[in-house]
């Protein structure tokens, strides 16, 4: 499916307004601040706990052509430099012929903050935006505002999501990554070979690069005996071939509550 195609329907799908049975819960979501806690070296591990309405699904960092891309903006927040998400492992729908990548009923989503001043607490302040979808798929804004002290306290909550998390290369037995990239009409096609144990009966690879205006197809994935081999098309807003650093191609093996998170490729 290419890029224009993809955008339409993702459209279609967030904006479309409930059928007249259709009864969408007045909080189909809730966002609360888990405060968590400060490290010596200045960063605070504290977690986003989305709460959804029963039977709603929200998304992964990369949510496949039938999900919502959600984005965290944390301004005007003080005494903060910046902030990365932990995406503990996600769970892969297919609904209407278009496959998403995502959470069912609730997920709590570790963030470590970076304070510039390590003994001043945190204020943070602003949005995070999020696409949910049960019958329908519609897009929400959810506020955030709180305090992350200074010291604060462990929480088991932000632990176990930690814990839920991929598993690494060198954890799951990866060994040789390579992958072969031909130009095609309006940009790249690319086959990854990862040398992989299997991690479920049916498995699931995601292809990324950090530059995310770049549209990357749904991989077709197979498995030949020890060999994980995933292609996808990579079409940059130019649509022309372009050029690639493989050490950016970020690919994700998702299967049965697990996956495994490799970086590069040769």
């Amino acid at each position: 499916m290419k890029p224009v195609v993809a955008s339409l329907l993702t459209s279609l799908m967030a904006f479309a307004a409930p059928s007249a049975t259709a009864e969408v819960p007045h909080n189909v979501a809730t966002l609360e601040v888990l405060p968590g806690w400060r490290q010596a070296d200045g960063t605070h591990i504290a977690a986003l706990r989305i709460r959804l309405a029963e039977g709603w699904k929200t998304y992964w960092r990369s949510p496949g052509d039938g999900g919502i891309p959600p984005r965290l903006s944390l301004a005007p927040s003080d005494n903060l430099s910046g902030a990365r998400i932990a995406w503990p492992v996600p769970d892969v729908f297919d609904q209407n012929g278009l496959r998403s990548i995502g959470y069912e009923d609730d997920v709590t989503l570790p963030v470590a903050f970076r304070a510039l001043d390590a003994e001043a607490p945190i204020r943070l302040s602003g949005t995070l935006e999020i696409g949910v979808c049960e019958e329908v798929c519609i897009p929400m804004t959810l506020s955030l505002s709180s305090l992350l002290p200074a010291g604060g306290q462990d929480d088991p909550v932000i632990r176990a999501a930690l814990a839920d998390r991929p598993m690494s290369s060198a954890e799951a037995g990866v060994g040789a990554v390579y992958c072969d990239i031909r130009p095609i009409e309006d940009g790249l096609e690319v086959s990854a070979r990862v040398d992989l144990p299997s991690i479920a009966a049916e498995e699931t690879a995601v292809l990324e690069l950090s530059d995310r205006t770049v549209w990357i197809s749904e991989a077709d994935t197979r498995r030949t005996g020890g060999t994980l081999e995933a292609v996808v098309d990579m079409v940059p807003q130019e649509g022309a071939p372009f050029a690639l650093d493989r050490s950016d191609i970020r690919i994700t093996v998702i299967g049965d509550g697990k996956a495994v998170d490799i970086r590069g490729c040769g």
